[in-house]
């Protein structure tokens, strides 16, 4: 595809993964001018031949007016008003809560804040899908250790245990959700994970089945709140197993999803990018919501129509005033993250999950790679390099964590 109009130029924020690498891609091979930020110089998406410059900055370590202030002055350097795009929940909600300090400098979809969070807070969440009656997986809040006491005495074992507030439990525990197989088990990650003082965990039923009963959906929404691109996919393998994000995806058409999100969104009046989950549920036939990302998902690059569109594509579009296409959907586009899927086929080779036979068929039929790419191959090489060395970083962290706990 091509653009009539590419003097608008974007700024991506901040470059973790492999997300924003898509979208310096995808943008810069239509000849847009794709800049980033980040809290060092040299992230692997830096070494994209589509990316102009990156701006260091971190947003944990500044406050949001010394952010708001850096990331303007950052504006003045590219020129014009770029287009900002958050592609993780502390940035998307950072944007949220500073949108009027950020507006003179930047483009981006205005949402109050209230809006943001509730869709990014899995509480706020279920209870919003509840009042709409979208299906849900069950979900009890506790507010203490006698709370799960006495929600392990009526529930039914494996079971979710989640956080309300991804950001603030990951910092502290170093992870989010985890499958939990018994009543002990519960409690252990439970005493591990809670904060007693400002309870933020969720005890979610286990909605049974493998990897591919998860479906996402993959959209943008105009300031109207109608979705005027829209995609479905599927998961085949995730990272890590069992509960994260996809590690290889293929896209086929869903109405069911496509439409529950849209009831979602026109009801919040949520306007943007938007990557949304579910789960179907064989014993009642039912697609579940599980969780949403008021933001780009890493995953973007599955999604993209017949003829070529993406979710960021059509939000530069719309930005730039040009008609955004009908779009169809690529029945059967499969989408891989590299180094992700090896380590997550390890594990389910391990646990009987995968035959050496099915693991070698994934590779077959692969559109396009999160890492690789024949026109732009440096941030691949890169990403190559780090992953060669995570084994020795792990044994490194192992051997401190035992000295420190010798000494």
């Amino acid at each position: 595809m091509e653009l009539r109009n590419i003097s608008l130029p974007v700024l991506v924020l901040p470059m973790d993964h492999y997300g924003s690498l898509g979208v310096i891609r995808s943008l810069g091979r239509l000849g847009v001018e794709v800049y980033g930020v980040h809290r060092t110089q040299r992230p692997v998406a830096s070494f994209s031949r589509y990316c102009r410059r990156v701006f260091k900055l971190d947003l944990d370590a500044a406050s949001p007016q010394q952010s708001v202030d850096n990331l303007s002055d950052f504006a003045r350097k590219i020129g014009g008003r770029p287009l900002l795009i958050a592609t993780d929940d502390r940035t998307a909600l950072f944007v949220a809560q500073n949108g009027s300090g950020l507006q003179e400098s930047f483009l981006f979809p205005q949402n109050r804040f209230q809006v943001v969070w509730s869709l990014y807070n899995k509480k706020d969440m279920y209870f919003l899908a509840k009042r709409l009656s979208i299906p849900t997986a069950e979900t009890a809040f506790p507010k203490s250790r006698s709370d799960v006491l006495e929600i392990c005495e009526k529930a039914q074992f494996p079971l979710m245990l989640k956080a309300s507030d991804n950001i603030r439990v990951s910092r502290r525990a170093g992870r989010k959700m985890v499958i939990v197989k018994s009543k002990g088990e519960l409690l252990g990650y439970y005493d591990a994970m809670e904060d007693a003082s400002n309870p933020d965990l969720m005890i979610q039923e286990y909605i049974p089945g493998k990897d591919n009963s998860v479906w996402m959906f993959n959209g943008y929404f105009d300031e109207h709140s109608d979705c005027v691109f829209g995609v479905t996919a599927r998961k085949i393998h995730q990272t890590p197993v069992y509960t994260g994000m996809t590690a290889l995806g293929m896209c086929h058409p869903n109405p069911a999803i496509e439409s529950a999100t849209k009831t979602l969104v026109k009801a919040l009046g949520y306007r943007g990018i938007l990557d949304i989950g579910y789960r179907y549920d064989a014993r009642d036939s039912q697609y579940k919501l599980l969780d949403a990302n008021p933001r780009l998902g890493a995953t973007f690059r599955l999604f993209v129509a017949e003829n070529g569109m993406d979710v960021v594509r059509a939000q530069y579009l719309h930005f730039t005033e040009q008609p955004i296409p009908a779009c169809s959907v690529s029945d059967g586009r499969k989408w891989i993250v590299e180094d992700e899927h090896l380590i997550s086929c390890i594990r389910y080779y391990r646990d009987g999950e995968l035959t050496l036979s099915d693991w070698l068929a994934c590779y077959t039929g692969i559109q396009e790679c999160a890492w690789f790419a024949a026109d732009d191959i440096k941030p691949f090489l890169r990403m190559c390099s780090s992953f060669s060395v995570r084994p020795f970083r792990k044994i490194f962290r192992e051997g401190k964590r035992l000295g420190q706990r010798i000494l």
